[in-house]
């Protein structure tokens, strides 16, 4: 299981904001416990879409944590590889 956190760099008020996803909802929020991010923040809960926006301070205390740096791009990859086992699993036989 591993924590992720991309190098997307989005405006949000003063702060630069970067996802943090995870192979697991349980891990995410582990990790989200561990570096101080509201578990309010929660986007997507439960889904294949499931990440925090996070300040790049916490970023940092995250990749300090263990978690594995990538690109947006592969951020992007993981989500739509869940979506789309997701939608072979629930295909039903004809």
């Amino acid at each position: 299981m591993t924590v992720y956190v991309d190098d997307m760099r989005a405006n949000y008020g003063r702060m630069v904001m970067c996802h943090m996803l995870a192979d697991s909802d349980a891990e995410l929020i582990a990790m989200a416990d561990r570096i101080g991010v509201a578990r309010r923040w929660h986007q997507y809960a439960g889904t294949h879409a499931s990440h925090f926006d996070i300040a790049l301070s916490k970023r940092a205390l995250a990749v300090a944590e263990g978690a594995v740096e990538i690109t947006w791009r592969q951020a992007g990859a993981i989500v739509r590889a869940r979506r789309e086992a997701l939608y072979v699993h629930s295909e039903k036989p004809s």
